[in-house]
């Protein structure tokens, strides 16, 4: 490489690194506030075939062949292990919409009402 290459490829490298830096600073700087999207029902009925699967028949034959294949490992292995792992992975498969529901559902109640504490907090400018 001759040395105009190597300039050439330095100015290209911190052309780069100013942009990202400009990009960083831009996305700081404008959202004023964000709120997760709570409004889409694209993919409900998506999301009631799998839980209607996973906690209807589907999810009971699935589950209770897991505790099978569970107590059969068990009994090859001779350990309760293998059948203790069988019961988690039925059980959790039956309440895993459950539990995802709740965690995607988590909503603060009273939100409205520590926005401008956090505004405060944020700036120190009560702006």
């Amino acid at each position: 490489m001759n040395a105009n290459q190597l300039a050439n490829a330095s100015s290209k490298n911190n052309a780069l690194f100013l942009f990202l830096g400009l990009m960083a600073v831009a996305f700081l700087l404008v959202p004023d506030q964000a709120h997760a999207g709570t409004g889409g029902t694209a993919f409900d009925d998506v999301w009631v075939t799998l839980k209607d699967w996973t906690q209807g028949t589907l999810g009971r034959i699935v589950a209770g062949a897991m505790i099978l294949v569970g107590v059969v490992g068990g009994i090859a292995r001779q350990s309760l292990m293998a059948f203790a792992m069988g019961i988690g992975g039925g059980m959790g498969l039956y309440n895993s919409p459950t539990v995802v529901e709740s965690i995607m559902s988590a909503t603060l109640e009273h939100a409205e009402k520590v926005i401008p504490a956090v505004v405060q907090l944020s700036n120190g400018l009560g702006v």
